[in-house]
Order: structure tokens, then C-alpha cells, then sequence
């Protein structure tokens, strides 16, 4: 028997052209079992018909092809793999070639076989330097990165090779990542090449042998091959918080969109050092790191570290004199846990903070700390900055600010009209007037996605907020993450906040629960902190929920509180509500 995962790959490289014997060698199932698949599933195993070619060459494709991935490093020493193969093919095969006509012969095959136009390539580099060096590359190349979190598993490589038709995976040397790479391969047949970053290791190329091979000119690719601005140039994969992540394509043009992201709203400044915490996996990282620092003329501060601690954070910024700093609340969270009066941030000017809604108790503690007023910004994966706290407006903490003009932003109430001030609706992008430079292109290869989340002229975001009488906008939650109780909308982020002002709530999580008389209830799901985690019981439960009661409007206090360890999330740090809900509901 073929496993179901073989099953999918041999029909996914019989339908891109590939003959039986590449399918048998590549996924290692014998040649009688892919024949006996192909015909069962009428797909001819013939091999396609290929177009007559004057070289004699072309007779021994196939075996240079095998020749070439037996030694993944030589395959970019051109002037030595020609050599030996042509040596080969006289010795082994009794070929009457010039060594000349192999050396064109290979170059020619490996531009073919190599990185291209429109060719996918997934990185898993962390925060390390050649990231930078991979995607000005592929961006010269007309390739399309695919940024990817450490945090991958097997299936996750699988997911994302076979979706994207990923040609290439470049990966930092980590035991755990190389694993699952590794593991993954036999189930991703478009994958022709592995790279690996600082280090060597067996059946990978070495990119810094590779990269030192090359000469530091490039020939810019023309015409066919050539590069516009409509061509896709990323593709980020969401997080997931319910079911498969989506691939999310943006264009060349996606870099202007952040100069209002880095330039007017993080404040970066010519010649001086900003600082995003987030690695390279995530849109985070093209919002804070790369594109629009770069165009200001800002210089990217790299701190590449295994586990997150804020006192090193702390040592950065003082040794290194930060001037502009960004992060998700969470790093703030920790920051402010610190005694920072005992490093010398003074160099610090500007902090902005986006990736999940900022709780007006942090604002107000690191306000009171560094005297640095919290500038908080709103966006998806599918954009860049939304909505913002920009320097020339005053800051409302726990608001994320005001549209970005880039954007023509409104709220939309479930029966579709806009909202009114103080009136919750969905946070929507409109296009009649033209597409933004910034928004994503479509969902790839989905086009039932696609068109869920944006059709007639309007994306929707699925995120809830209302907007105050001054403009601001204030974030609800995800739009099935509003809780409907006895006739009142609560959103989960305005219960969080209120539980995050009690000293024993480090982390929390609002969700619905099904009840017959208010139709849902309010239930939270709370990790304590070290000093209150001996407390864990019914009196501290009440205690929180009086404290609830007394911040926020009494109907919104939790009914339900449970006591965990740690609060289920995506690989990129957002919390499963959808998994508490599940788990609720059993």
C-alpha cells in the first residue's frame, strides 16, 4: 500500500510533468507501484512529450539531472561540475562530446533548474543577518519569499511546501528545524534544493560557500523575466487561529506601503538605530525591519536570541543607544516587570507597539517608568499600518488611533451600513476609489477565501471596534469573538483589560460560553502570576470577579473563571480562543 501523503505527491509531480522514473527516485516508491497509481487514477505514465532538440545532450538530461543532486554543493561550481560530468559521461557512457558543449550543456540546465522568476523559496532564518541578504536577492530574481517561523513542524513544512509549490527551503542551522525539514521532504516533491545557514550538514548546500562563489555583480533579469511592480513578491502564511493558515500574496509595490508604517508612525530617524522584537517568520518583521526602515534611511538593529529575556532587551537599548523601539504588549508586559531605572535608556525617544491590543494598564506603567508615551497601530498580515497613534495626535490608552490615509477605513454593522460614533462594527477597507498600495493581492490559490474576505470593493478584516466622538478607534476582538449576553455585545479585549489591571493576572483569554437563559456567558481563562498562584480557588476567583465588576460595567464580569498554566496559542503568539471555546463546549 502507498500512503495517502505519497498518494497526493505522486499525482501532484505526474500533473507538473514529471516522468516515472523522477517520481520514483524522488519519493522512493518503487516504479511498478507508481505506474499501477497512474493508470488506476488515469493519469498517463508516458512522460510528456518534450520538444525535439537539436543537442545531443538532451539524451543524457535525465542522468546529469541525478548526477547534479547527488552533490547538492557542486551543483553551483560550474566550471568543476561540468568538468566532471563531462569526464562521467565519457568514462560511464561512452559519450563523443566536447567538454565545451557539457559546460554550456549545465549552465543552460541549471538556469532551468535554478532560482528564477516567479520561483517560491521559504526561509526559516530567524533574525540572523543573511535573511536580509535572501530577500534583496529573491527580490532582484523576480522570486517570491515565503518568511517561516522556527517554530514549524513537519506538517507545517509539508502544508506550506506543497501549497506555495516551494522550490527551494533556506534554514538557519538548528537541530529542530533541519528535523523537520528534513522529515518533510519525501511528501514535498517540488522542493529541488536545501540551504543551510551557519554551519554545514549532510544533504544541504552551504550558503556561505555558495554565496562566496559568486561574483558581486548582478545582471539585472529582462524582459520576460523581468520584474514589475504586479508580480508577487511575498507570500505570508496566517497564523491560524482557526483551521489551515492562508497564504497571503503581496505584490513589489508592498515595500511603499510601509513609509508611512516606519516613517510617521514608528518614527524611524536617517542614520540612527530603530529596534522591532519579532523574527523573521512573520509580517511583523517587513513591518519593523526591512522595507520601510530602509527607505527612511533608518539603520535595523539585529539581536538574534534563543529565548526572550527583557533585562537583555534592556542591555541593547542602553549599550547600543536604541532610539526607536518596537513590540507586541507582551514585551512590554515583561519590560515593566524590570527595574529599568538601572539602565540607561536615555537614548530612547519613541516606542510603538502593534501585534495584539495594548491593556491601558501597561500604557500607563511604562508611561510612569520612562515618561514614553505608548503609540499603538493596528494591522493584519493582509496590510500594512491601518490605524494608528501618530506623533501629532495625543495618545488614548487602550485606543489604537486613527486611520492611516493610505487607507479608506470604515465600520460596518452586521446589517452593512456604517457605523455610527460609540457604535461597534467591523473593521473594513474600502477600494471603490482604488486599491491601496499596501493591501494584499488575493489568498493564493483560494479564491473561495479570497472572496469571503474581500469582494464588492471592500475587505473585510473580521476585526470588531467602534470609533469615539474624536476619531479614535477602539478594538472589540474578532468578530466571532464577541460575546452575546442576555442582549448585550461584549468584547473580549474590554474584560481582558479589566482583568489585567489585577496584580494576580498575568495572562488572560475572554471567551463565550453556551448558557440557556443569557444565550452565552462570560468565561475567563486566566494564567496567575507566581505570588497568587498558591490562591488558586473559588476565593480568588470571586475576588476577580468583584475587581471586574468594580473597572468595567458589572454585566461584563466573567461568570465562569478558570485558573491554567498557559493559554493555547498559534505559532506566532496570538491566543486560540477558538480551542478554549472547543474545549468549553465538550
Amino acid at each position: 500500500m502507498i500512503s495517502m501523503s505519497k498518494v497526493h505527491s505522486i499525482r501532484q509531480m505526474r500533473m507538473r510533468g514529471h516522468n516515472v522514473s523522477e517520481i520514483s527516485r524522488t519519493l522512493e516508491v518503487s516504479r511498478d507501484k507508481v505506474y499501477k497509481y497512474l493508470e488506476e487514477s488515469d493519469l498517463s505514465p508516458r512522460p510528456p512529450a518534450r520538444r525535439k532538440s537539436t543537442s545531443v545532450m538532451d539524451q543524457y538530461r535525465p542522468l546529469i539531472i541525478s548526477w547534479l543532486e547527488e552533490d547538492a554543493k557542486s551543483w553551483h561550481k560550474q566550471r568543476h561540475t561540468a568538468k566532471r560530468i563531462w569526464e562521467r559521461l565519457v568514462a560511464e557512457e561512452g559519450a563523443k562530446v566536447s567538454d565545451s558543449t557539457v559546460r554550456h550543456y549545465v549552465r543552460r540546465l541549471k538556469k532551468e533548474l535554478g532560482i528564477g522568476k516567479g520561483d517560491v523559496v521559504m526561509c526559516i532564518l530567524r533574525r540572523r543577518w543573511e535573511y536580509w541578504v535572501c530577500a534583496v536577492a529573491l527580490c532582484k530574481l523576480g522570486a517570491t519569499i515565503i518568511p517561516a517561523s522556527l517554530q514549524l513542524t513537519r506538517k507545517d513544512v509539508v502544508y506550506r511546501a506543497n501549497s506555495a509549490d516551494v522550490k527551494a527551503i533556506v534554514a538557519v542551522n538548528d537541530e529542530y528545524v533541519c528535523t523537520q525539514v528534513e522529515e518533510a521532504m519525501p511528501d514535498c516533491p517540488t522542493v529541488r534544493e536545501k540551504f543551510i545557514v551557519d554551519g554545514s550538514r549532510e544533504g544541504w548546500v552551504d550558503f556561505d560557500e555558495l554565496i562566496a562563489g559568486y561574483p558581486d555583480t548582478f545582471e539585472r533579469p529582462t524582459g520576460e523575466a523581468g520584474v514589475t511592480s504586479k508580480d508577487i513578491m511575498l507570500m505570508y502564511f496566517t497564523s491560524g487561529t482557526t483551521g489551515n493558515p492562508k497564504a497571503v500574496e503581496h505584490n513589489f509595490a508592498h515595500p511603499l506601503g510601509h513609509i508611512i508604517t516606519a516613517k510617521y508612525w514608528q518614527q524611524v530617524q536617517e542614520n540612527k538605530l530603530h529596534m522591532s522584537v519579532t523574527d523573521s517568520g512573520w509580517a511583523k518583521f517587513g513591518w519593523g525591519k526591512i522595507y520601510g526602515q530602509w527607505i527612511a534611511g533608518a539603520n535595523v538593529f539585529v539581536y538574534d536570541f534563543d529565548k526572550f529575556v527583557p533585562a537583555h532587551v534592556l542591555d541593547m537599548i542602553e549599550k547600543y543607544h536604541i532610539t526607536s523601539f518596537c513590540a507586541p504588549p507582551t514585551v512590554f508586559r515583561f519590560l515593566i516587570r524590570e527595574d529599568i531605572s538601572k539602565y540607561d535608556i536615555s537614548s530612547l525617544r519613541y516606542c510603538t507597539i502593534a501585534g495584539e491590543a495594548l491593556n491601558p494598564k501597561v500604557f500607563e506603567e511604562f508611561y510612569r517608568i520612562t515618561g514614553i508615551k505608548l503609540m499603538e497601530g493596528f494591522g493584519q498580515t493582509e496590510t500594512t499600518l491601518t490605524i494608528a497613534t501618530y506623533p501629532w495626535i495625543e495618545p488614548k490608552p487602550g485606543s489604537m488611533g486613527i486611520p492611516n490615509p493610505q487607507y479608506d477605513v470604515d465600520l460596518l454593522t452586521p446589517d452593512g451600513r456604517s457605523a455610527e460614533d460609540g457604535e461597534q462594527g467591523q473593521i473594513v477597507i474600502r477600494t471603490d476609489k482604488g486599491k491601496p498600495t499596501g493591501l494584499f493581492k488575493e489568498y493564493y490559490r483560494d479564491e473561495a477565501k479570497t472572496r469571503e474576505a474581500y469582494h464588492d470593493n471592500i475587505y473585510y478584516t473580521g476585526d470588531v471596534a467602534w470609533r469615539d466622538e474624536d476619531g479614535y478607534y477602539w478594538f472589540v476582538g474578532r468578530a466571532d469573538d464577541v460575546i452575546k449576553s442576555s442582549g448585550y455585545r461584549i468584547g473580549p479585549f474590554e474584560v481582558e483589560s479589566a482583568l489585567m489591571t489585577h496584580p494576580a493576572v498575568v495572562e488572560c483569554a475572554i471567551t463565550g460560553v453556551p448558557d440557556e437563559i443569557r444565550g452565552q456567558v462570560v468565561k475567563a481563562t486566566i494564567v496567575l502570576s507566581k505570588e497568587y498562584k498558591d490562591r488558586a480557588g473559588e476565593e480568588l476567583a470571586k475576588e476577580i470577579q468583584d475587581h471586574v465588576k468594580h473597572v468595567t460595567a458589572p454585566y461584563k464580569y466573567p461568570r465562569i473563571v478558570e485558573f491554567v498554566d498557559e493559554l493555547p496559542k498559534t505559532i506566532s503568539g496570538k491566543i486560540r480562543r477558538v480551542e478554549i471555546r472547543e474545549k468549553s463546549n465538550q
